[in-house]
């Protein structure tokens, strides 16, 4: 009993999936490497599949396996090496291999037999680490900085590298050097200095005031699409192996496209309020909102991470002549109900409360 790592020794949540990940990844490099190459060629049909949320995958496992460095293989019953996942029964439930992979790899890690236990973890971990690695682009080394207490930090961090010249302009684009390929030179990369503060620059749709760097919001909304995508398949990984929170890529990508979708969702939700408001004083020039006026303001959740509406009332149906002190005191009211509203997270609930306030100050300044 004293012997145990995880009893009485300050261990916590944390330490234990970082011994988990260790261990794991000393596991898989003590296999033959004729073997860890075997373990990711499975590995990347079983890592598309499980991103994919795809309904059934096939695989196997290798045909030999070692406990610990420097033992002797083990060999993994023929029978049981070829392993199908997902049915008919499967695709009637609409279970995809979230859920059934899953299950089939915790039913193989229980078996009694050690060679099916450790082929099952080498799957495990190479699927996972495949997706974390192998599936996702790298980044620029960047820092992020909240912009209030207790928020998501999402400001970047000017390291003093984007200086800009007596000639160069806030939305000139500058050649990034990448990585060289043998014969081919380096990678010349043009990117805005504002986007340059980012993991990715590539997906970067506005800079530091809000303005938009590519041509339409549809393109802003694709690199937000890629983002979440990124970050969905990190989470699938996370998910298939939580213990992949203690790899240092996981983190570092983690952390660097977090802050960048959170930067640039909310400042895509600002920029579509901006339209809201600019239909909003269109319509009512044209006398067109005198029968009533309901909004689906967009906001950013950073906890859904994606971008969502709140829907309110303005001037109810009717023959109403609009005037803009019916906007002011709508926003008013909404704030009043979405600053008690705990459904929100903090960081959301300011987020929505000052896309409400640049509202009703649009229509405040027409009212006065």
């Amino acid at each position: 009993m004293a012997n145990n790592p995880y009893i009485n020794n300050g261990s916590t949540p944390a330490n234990q999936l970082r011994l988990e990940f260790e261990r794991q990844n000393a596991l898989f490099d003590a296999q033959l490497p004729i073997v860890q190459r075997f373990l990711e060629a499975q590995a990347r049909q079983i890592a598309e599949a499980y991103a994919e949320r795809a309904q059934r995958v096939r695989f196997t496992l290798p045909d030999r396996v070692i406990a610990a460095k420097g033992t002797e293989p083990i060999a993994v019953q023929q029978a049981i090496r070829e392993q199908r996942v997902g049915g008919v029964a499967d695709k009637l439930a609409r279970r995809d291999v979230h859920g059934t992979l899953r299950q089939r790899l915790t039913e193989m890690e229980q078996s009694s037999d050690q060679a099916i236990v450790i082929a099952t973890s080498l799957i495990r971990f190479a699927s996972a680490t495949h997706m974390v690695r192998n599936m996702l682009p790298s980044g620029r080394i960047v820092a992020y900085a909240p912009a209030e207490e207790g928020d998501i930090p999402s400001i970047p961090v000017s390291d003093g590298t984007e200086q800009e010249s007596a000639i160069t302009a806030s939305t000139d684009a500058i050649a990034e050097e990448g990585n060289a390929e043998d014969g081919r030179g380096s990678l010349q990369v043009p990117y805005v200095p504002a986007a340059r503060r980012f993991y990715l620059p590539q997906w970067v749709a506005f800079g530091d005031k809000g303005e938009l760097l590519v041509n339409t919001v549809k393109e802003a909304e694709a690199h937000i699409a890629s983002m979440q995508h990124f970050l969905n398949v990190l989470f699938a990984a996370r998910s298939l192996a939580p213990y992949m929170v203690a790899d240092e890529e996981f983190e570092k990508k983690r952390d660097g496209m977090l802050g960048q979708l959170v930067n640039q969702g909310r400042a895509l939700a600002n920029h579509l309020t901006s339209e809201v408001i600019s239909v909003i004083k269109k319509r009512a020039a044209e006398q067109s909102l005198n029968r009533g006026l309901s909004l689906r303001l967009p906001y950013f959740d950073d906890q859904a991470l994606r971008i969502e509406t709140h829907n309110f009332v303005v001037i109810p149906a009717g023959r109403i002549m609009f005037v803009p002190a019916f906007v002011v005191r709508a926003v008013l009211d909404e704030q009043a109900k979405i600053a008690q509203d705990t459904r929100f997270s903090v960081s959301t609930r300011r987020h929505l409360l000052a896309e409400l306030q640049i509202l009703g100050d649009s229509f405040r300044s027409s009212n006065e």
